[in-house]
């Protein structure tokens, strides 16, 4: 069918549009269009010339811009700033999906109903070599987001660990390398001997799903949809910022012990952060809403 979506989370798009129906990116002046992503079934269309079937909406205002007729389905990226915040497209659509567990516990959506889709992932393969004694943090814009996101603690984990940090607005830090293409991004962090998730109250960050399915450890704080996310045997997994700190240092210290946890971080992201299920839920979805 002929889906009408916005480029709004790239990431997400990327494993989107690998369902094999046509899909309809709106372009300038409504929406970025593909912005130089090369997705064969994807492209960038002018609004007022869409002919859509379905439109996935990812944001309140697309909501007036959909072509009247056309069934809508609302995706949710994002954690609430609080849990008792009404959702903006509460009783406006029939649908909202959200992508974690956490998300739709959180978001107060009213009458209307809910159900999770979780995140799914090209697999990049298992590119792990771990040969640099280093941890890689994956971030956008980490000085405007500052504790959200965690900034404040990369300077603990930077004493037992060089660190660097990939994404936009990155260069700002110390640590910082810039933002990278997805396999060029896959390719260095997989250089690197353990991922750091440092973030607070995101929702679930595919960089981290990512490096847990190129067979990097992970060291993350327990929070929001990361509790779900990272099994025992996977890295570290704790509020405690000590014990996190800890088990940077531990492996990078150790690459065999980093290897084997890396493993199995890979292992359980397979299962349940793999393409297959992600759009296998999406084709029931957009079966459903259009009849």
């Amino acid at each position: 069918m002929k889906v009408l979506l916005w480029h709004v989370h790239g990431s997400w798009t990327h494993a989107f549009v690998q369902g094999g129906h046509d899909y309809l990116v709106v372009g300038p002046p409504d929406g970025k269009g593909l912005l130089g992503r090369d997705w064969p079934d994807a492209r960038e269309v002018a609004l007022a010339e869409a002919e859509p079937d379905v439109a996935v909406v990812q944001e309140v205002d697309q909501l007036d811009l959909v072509p009247p007729g056309v069934p809508v389905v609302y995706l949710e990226h994002n954690t609430p700033a609080r849990p008792n915040l009404d959702h903006p497209a509460a009783d406006r659509v029939g649908l909202i999906v959200h992508v974690t567990h956490f998300n739709d516990l959180m978001w107060d959506c009213g009458t209307t109903r809910t159900v999770v889709v979780e995140h799914g992932v090209v697999d990049p393969g298992p590119l792990y070599t771990g040969e640099l004694a280093r941890a890689a943090v994956v971030v956008n814009e980490p000085v405007r987001r500052g504790r959200v996101v965690g900034t404040d603690l990369l300077p603990r984990f930077a004493e037992v660990a060089p660190l660097d940090v990939f994404g936009m607005g990155t260069e700002q830090l110390p640590w910082g390398r810039g933002d990278h293409g997805l396999p060029a991004l896959h390719r260095e962090l997989a250089r690197r001997r353990v991922y750091v998730h440092p973030a607070r109250w995101t929702s679930l960050g595919l960089s981290l799903i990512e490096a847990m399915h190129l067979g990097m450890p992970v060291v993350v704080l327990a929070c929001t949809e990361a509790v779900r996310a990272v099994p025992p045997g996977a890295g570290v997994l704790s509020t405690d910022l000590d014990e996190l700190v800890r088990g940077v240092a531990e492996l990078v210290a150790d690459p065999a012990l980093a290897r084997q946890q890396g493993a199995r971080a890979r292992e359980f992201a397979l299962e349940r952060y793999g393409i297959d299920a992600f759009l296998g839920d999406w084709d029931r979805i957009l079966a459903e809403v259009t009849g």
